[in-house]
């Protein structure tokens, strides 16, 4: 039973949020900052484009989703996910400036991967703890207010990255954003607190001594959880592709700078989509209350909705534009805020909902395993599916078409959360009920609607 002060909110748990949402925030910048410099690293290895593709992604991509999922289960089985996450910051943050550091394009790439390597114990056990730092009625808002990194981590990186690349050289940016990280690492250490495993479950669930890959199994077919990361695999795909290619589609499309386009964009991005998601976690939280179903459509409908601002920016007239003294705005901008908004809905309603229906020793790894579909699906295939189609359509609106292309995964994104509604109920019904499905819990049989091999059909 919990405590009765266990549900208060107290400074001591809003400090924790906070570190957390920052220690986010230069997780997201740390990751992504080097495609700012991409050019400027290129030229002084000598590297081709393949490699810096190696660097960029691949390198990346298959260490942090794969050490992801023990580092969950390590969360889930008793570490302590406070010291988990901060040590993990500092390793990060310490790679991160040894990617400034690097004289041999080798360094460069063992930096890069042990960036990969710390950040992949940060996602998963901070999902963890916000789930338990905050009663259910809460979390959303809660996991909202977490879910800002990227966006404040976008916006940061190709405003102000591209500023410090322009003054003092592409290494000084790794090395400005790195060294925050150890700082927080150790505020988190010092202020942060470790609330406790389920402490508002009325099913706490027990250590899992199982095998992981029986664990992982049983994680994968609890109802519900295949559809939500089938639907978040196919909007990160989308997603993905949509902002690594915008940027450029606005140099193409306006003749920009390539500072003036990240500028643009980035405001247009970074801002709205944070509105954005703390209005969806505010509402959520009060629709999901009455009808617990909401916490899937609440991103299902955002999805809808910022489908057409995503093609009605791609689409708008190009001569169509605002004259800020020199400076040129399009009006399509208008339609990229507006798909920022909405499409900030998904990211931290979908983590919300994997955190309601899984067990407080679930979480963290139930986290990273959703992190692992919208790692590979999303930042894996995403901008590569987007800039092959480019290519194959042609130079003249190549990446526009592209781009639509790969916006349309939406629709199926948003079918597949259609399709969680019921199961997710179901199994939201049965740990209030406080009988969660035993052979649900143990990964031995998948839910009717939805299993392994059958996430789309």
């Amino acid at each position: 039973m919990q405590s009765s002060n266990s549900s208060i909110p107290n400074w001591r748990k809003h400090t924790t949020l906070v570190l957390l949402a920052l220690v986010y925030v230069f997780s997201f910048i740390d990751r992504n900052v080097i495609a700012i410099v991409l050019e400027p690293i290129k030229q002084e290895f000598g590297a081709s484009d393949t490699l810096m593709g190696l660097l960029t992604g691949l390198a990346f991509a298959v260490l942090y989703a794969g050490l992801s999922l023990p580092l969950g289960r390590m969360a889930d089985n008793g570490a302590n996910r406070r010291n988990m996450v901060a040590i993990c910051c500092g390793v990060w943050s310490f790679a991160t400036m040894a990617c400034g550091m690097a004289q041999q394009f080798w360094q460069m790439m063992l930096a890069r991967m042990t960036v990969a390597v710390g950040e992949a114990g940060g996602m998963a056990p901070s999902v963890s703890m916000v789930s338990d730092l905050y009663p259910p009625h809460r979390r959303s808002l809660a996991m909202s207010a977490f879910m800002l990194g990227p966006h404040i981590g976008l916006l940061a990186a190709m405003v102000l990255g591209g500023w410090i690349a322009q003054e003092y050289g592409w290494r000084s940016v790794f090395i400005w954003f790195g060294a925050p990280g150890i700082l927080l690492a150790g505020l988190l250490l010092l202020l942060g607190k470790e609330p406790g495993h389920g402490v508002f479950d009325k099913h706490k669930g027990d250590k899992d001594s199982r095998p992981f890959m029986t664990q992982l199994n049983g994680i994968i077919r609890v109802q519900g959880f295949g559809w939500i990361a089938m639907g978040c695999a196919l909007a990160g795909m989308a997603g993905y592709g949509y902002g690594i290619w915008a940027p450029t589609f606005m140099v193409r499309n306006y003749d920009m700078s390539l500072a003036h386009a990240g500028i643009s964009f980035g405001v247009a991005g970074g801002i709205f989509a944070a509105v954005g998601s703390i209005f969806a976690g505010i509402y959520c939280d009060k629709l999901a209350n009455k009808d617990a179903r909401w916490q899937v459509w609440m991103p299902m409908i955002g999805i809808v909705l910022s489908l057409p601002m995503g093609i009605a920016f791609l689409m708008w007239p190009a001569d169509a534009i605002w004259m800020l003294g020199d400076l040129v705005v399009p009006h399509a901008i208008l339609f990229a805020a507006g798909f920022s908004f909405f499409a900030s809905w998904w990211p931290s309603l979908s983590y919300a909902a994997v955190s309601h229906i899984m067990t407080s020793r679930q979480r963290a790894t139930g986290a990273a395993a959703l992190n692992l579909f919208l790692t590979l699906f999303g930042a894996g295939l995403g901008p590569m599916l987007t800039g092959t189609l480019s290519d194959l359509f042609g130079e003249t609106d190549g990446l526009k078409f592209a781009l639509i292309v790969t916006l349309s995964f939406l629709l199926l994104s948003a079918w597949c959360y259609w399709r969680a509604a019921t199961p997710y109920t179901q199994r939201m019904a049965n740990l209030e009920g406080n009988t969660p499905q035993t052979s649900t819990d143990s990964g031995d049989a998948a839910e009717p609607e939805m299993n392994t091999q059958g996430a789309a059909g």
